[in-house]
């Protein structure tokens, strides 16, 4: 490769011995080293034999005087431009073209001239292998301060491509880089893709993931109702991130990105409750109201006095309290009810209602074993809400400690309740991981 030289307007740029401050969210710009004349660059580099015409050479050397006069100097020369790219027909002419246009773009403060110049470089196949990430960053910084996004994120593309990082930005900020322009664009699908990519990469070589990456995911998500994508970053953070407070924010995602009704609620606040992610009244009053005391008076019974236990729900709140008495009141008779319920349940003539309700009614009442074997029963019946039977059929498993099963299960589950199904799946999974620790 030939010599360089490096005008008083440029910085030199030789691999990963140049510190290169990014500043990306400054958009800094970083000059490249210029050529040597091309003719002599031709007698003193004889190894590499850079091949230049002579009609290259004629055309190129106006140019490059004009470059290496005064700033000024360069805009007389701009109209000679264009016959010059026609004249470069080599890879050396092209490579010599090319810095020579951004040197000049450096000199006279042009950025377009600067890029255009810096494709050239690029497109010549001749930029050393250990450059390429550099300068892919400074045509990044170059498109970005244009406003041309697009190519902007095919130099950012080709500087991560190349494992590009210095002292202070690592191959994988950029790839967050990468996911901001995404996302800057309102193109959500390929963020979220670039997002996900960007989490894999980095956890298969055994890094950290800040938890601030995940919460950008999915805000972004959020906020562009992206489904199922927003889950999935729920999915890759909680694991990781695993808190009340983060439950919390997940189970609110999904209850603000669905229009659920008390069946679905139930089951949404059932996980809440486990998660210990219930922090005000109105979430207890939320689930008095989906469970409903006079049916399942046992749960609104334990949920009301972690309320009170908790100090979230006063014991002055009359509706909670008629809540209780009613809950209180309703499990004397439903408990002296339940055997003839499991005997009618378990009959071959049985109905998918009675069926169900045997289901529900010892879910309420902590006996999962039998709550799985009726929401199994129920679904071999024709008319059956596979996936309201699904769902508690995964939480009767998951409480038996039969997690694979419990996974599976929710795996099946599909419609408005897929977020409940994957939020349990997350819960599961953890009590997996921790059983066998």
């Amino acid at each position: 490769m030939r010599s360089f030289v490096t005008p008083k307007s440029a910085l030199k740029m030789r691999g990963a011995s140049a510190a290169l401050a990014i500043a990306l969210a400054m958009g800094t710009v970083v000059g490249v080293t210029g050529f040597a004349d091309t003719a002599h660059a031709q007698k003193k580099d004889k190894k590499a034999k850079p091949s230049y015409s002579k009609e290259y050479i004629a055309v190129y050397k106006p140019i490059e005087d004009a470059v290496n006069a005064e700033p000024t100097a360069v805009a007389t020369v701009k109209g000679s431009i264009p016959a010059l790219i026609a004249a470069s027909i080599s890879a050396d002419e092209k490579l010599a073209t090319g810095n020579i246009l951004y040197n000049g773009g450096v000199k006279s403060q042009d950025q377009a001239l600067q890029l255009q110049g810096m494709n050239l470089m690029l497109g010549s196949g001749l930029v050393p292998a250990e450059n390429i990430g550099q300068y892919n960053i400074v045509g990044y910084q170059l498109a970005n301060a244009l406003k041309d996004t697009a190519l902007s994120r095919t130099f950012l593309k080709a500087a991560i491509d190349a494992n590009y990082g210095n002292e202070t930005t690592s191959t994988d900020d950029l790839r967050f880089v990468l996911v901001e322009s995404y996302f800057a664009d309102g193109m959500y699908d390929e963020g979220l893709a670039a997002f996900k990519n960007a989490i894999a990469i980095r956890k298969a070589s055994g890094q950290v993931i800040k938890e601030d990456w995940y919460k950008r995911g999915l805000s972004v998500a959020y906020k562009a109702e992206q489904v199922p994508g927003v889950y999935e970053i729920i999915a890759m953070w909680l694991p990781e991130y695993q808190s009340p407070g983060n439950w919390r924010d997940s189970i609110n995602i999904a209850r603000n990105l669905n229009d659920y009704k008390a069946p679905e609620m139930l089951d949404l606040l059932r996980l809440s409750n486990r998660v210990s992610a219930m922090q005000n009244k109105m979430e207890y009053i939320d689930f008095i109201e989906a469970a409903d005391p006079r049916r399942l008076p046992k749960e609104v019974e334990t949920v009301i006095e972690q309320g009170y236990a908790s100090g979230v729900v006063s014991r002055d709140d009359i509706y909670v309290a008629d809540s209780l008495k009613t809950a209180k009141t309703r499990m004397t008779a439903d408990r002296a009810d339940l055997p003839a319920l499991e005997k009618d349940a378990r009959a071959a003539s049985a109905s998918l209602r009675t069926v169900s309700a045997a289901g529900d009614a010892f879910l309420n009442y902590g006996e999962y074993a039998k709550a799985e074997e009726f929401f199994q029963k129920s679904l071999g019946m024709p008319g059956v809400d596979a996936n309201v039977a699904l769902t508690r059929l995964g939480i009767a498993q998951a409480e038996l400690g039969k997690y694979d099963a419990a996974l599976e299960t929710f795996g099946k589950v599909t419609g408005n309740r897929a977020a409940i199904a994957r939020l349990w799946s997350i819960y599961v999974a953890g009590k997996k991981a921790g059983a066998t620790s």
